[in-house]
């Protein structure tokens, strides 16, 4: 018990150091950025407008106070859960956020799911029958699965599967079979990586002491690579997707406009395009949270699946 109060109150004291951080460098950021809200906002470029127009937007949403002052003020309203209203909708960023977050979510499970069905058994095959063709195949996909970005990999999938073979959908989210070709891509960007990782690392765990004591003791081949060397190699690979986490979001944002999927990628593009700040910084900050959240499950996983640790060796 005295692990997990220390794992959550480390990622707590890093969450708030990371809100200040990633905060207030977002707010330096767009000032610096070319464009200008308040001209997209009155649309200057198709309508005319005054100078008291513009002074007006200006006051109304603060952005004629200094930076610091805003920063301030912004850090007050997200105390209380608000995290401003969007320049261009008019709507809560929160309501916003949370209205494209479950696409964004649907579609990293269908991601995970694709990357587990891809990576575990490719690694297992390579590690078990190591020099031998089905470790070659293994590793040649990982190599081949790293050299094509994941947008011109969505885009041979939507050619064959839809285009060709007519046998998926291409765009949108409705029905489950449009999860299909994003989750597929998404899972085999992040495939290589695994599969390398849990195939090195099982073939070092095959071939130490404990499994060969196993092997002594008699148990069966099957039970010691699923509940002896697959579980101790799996350690890695969950370090590996809490530090992945990161471009995980970066990867489905290229995904979700490819496939013009419905979630929070596409809405950070188009609040970019349009200098949405408040949207801006409300996605910065919930990613945030999402990256510091899914680090805080992947150490108190560290304390379901390695023995050392629950027999008292610390998480630093």
């Amino acid at each position: 018990m005295r692990q997990v109060v220390s794992i959550i109150s480390s990622r707590l004291f890093q969450l708030t150091i990371m809100i200040l951080i990633l905060s207030f460098a977002t707010f330096v950021l767009m000032k610096i950025t070319p464009g200008d809200p308040v001209r997209t906002l009155l649309k200057v470029d198709d309508v005319i407008s005054t100078t008291e127009d513009k002074e007006r937007v200006m006051k109304e949403y603060g952005f004629d106070e200094p930076i610091l002052v805003q920063y301030v003020q912004w850090l007050w309203n997200v105390a209380q859960l608000d995290l401003g209203e969007s320049i261009i909708s008019k709507r809560p960023v929160l309501e916003i956020i949370l209205d494209k977050l479950p696409a964004t979510f649907a579609l990293s499970v269908g991601g995970l799911i694709a990357l587990f069905v891809i990576a575990v058994p490719l690694g297992v095959l390579g590690a078990v029958y190591e020099g031998k063709w089905p470790d070659y195949i293994s590793r040649w996909f990982a190599i081949l699965g790293a050299s094509i970005p994941s947008f011109w990999l969505g885009l041979l999938l939507i050619y064959f599967f839809s285009l060709k073979w007519n046998l998926l959908p291409v765009m949108g989210k409705g029905t489950i079979s449009h999860f299909v070709l994003p989750s597929i891509t998404l899972g085999i960007a992040m495939a290589p990586l695994y599969i390398k990782l849990l195939r090195e690392r099982l073939v070092s765990t095959l071939q130490s002491t404990y499994i060969e004591s196993a092997y002594a003791r008699g148990l069966g081949k099957g039970r010691i690579l699923l509940f002896h060397a697959l579980r101790g190699s799996l350690v890695p690979l969950v370090t590996m997707f809490g530090l992945s986490i990161g471009s995980l979001l970066g990867g489905i944002t290229v995904i979700e406009i490819l496939f013009s999927w419905p979630g929070m990628g596409e809405m950070i593009v188009q609040a970019v395009m349009q200098r949405d700040y408040p949207l801006i910084q409300g996605y910065i900050l919930v990613v945030g949270l999402l990256v510091v959240m899914t680090n805080l499950i992947v150490d108190l996983l560290y304390l379901i699946i390695d023995p050392q640790i629950r027999h008292g060796r610390e998480i630093s």
